[in-house]
């Protein structure tokens, strides 16, 4: 297997409540993340979700699909989400959120390995690409939220 750690963030000019509405209703993803080709809910979590299981089939700019299960494993509203990844991935996935006076600040820290043995035979060539591709999605996502919710999305001031 070959691990990766990836950090994003985004920031947006926008109350917490819809950036959070948006990024914790996963399912509802393929409406407006282009990278996002469909979500399946497999198995239903408790009030909050936590237990849950979702389906995600993602594309990108390389022609290939990606697709894993997460399981919901934390949540604190309006500020946290967790999950676990299983299949295609397996890691963990964090979601930070915290607003700052009129801006909403957004943290995704991605940790995983590859379990797909031509993903784990190329990486150590392929690394680079794998994350400018992630980049790509995740930049997507971040577009697409902003005009979802019809908001600027601003840079984020690297610390």
């Amino acid at each position: 297997m070959a691990d990766y750690s990836f950090v994003t963030r985004w920031r947006f000019r926008s109350p917490l409540a819809p950036v959070w509405d948006l990024i914790y209703n996963s399912e509802r993803w393929p409406e407006w993340w282009r990278g996002v080709e469909r979500v399946e809910k497999i198995e239903a979590g408790d009030a909050e979700g936590i237990g849950s299981v979702h389906r995600y089939t993602w594309k990108s700019k390389l022609p290939y699909r990606l697709a894993f299960d997460m399981r919901l494993t934390r949540v604190e509203p309006m500020s946290f989400i967790e999950g676990e990844a299983i299949g295609e991935l397996t890691g963990s996935g964090r979601w930070r959120l915290v607003q700052e006076g009129e801006f909403t600040n957004v943290r995704y820290d991605w940790n995983v390995a590859t379990t797909k043995p031509w993903m784990n035979l190329l990486a150590p060539v392929a690394r680079p690409v794998f994350k400018w591709n992630h980049d790509v999605v995740m930049g997507w996502g971040a577009e697409d939220l902003s005009k979802k919710l019809g908001v600027e999305m601003l840079p984020v001031e690297e610390n």
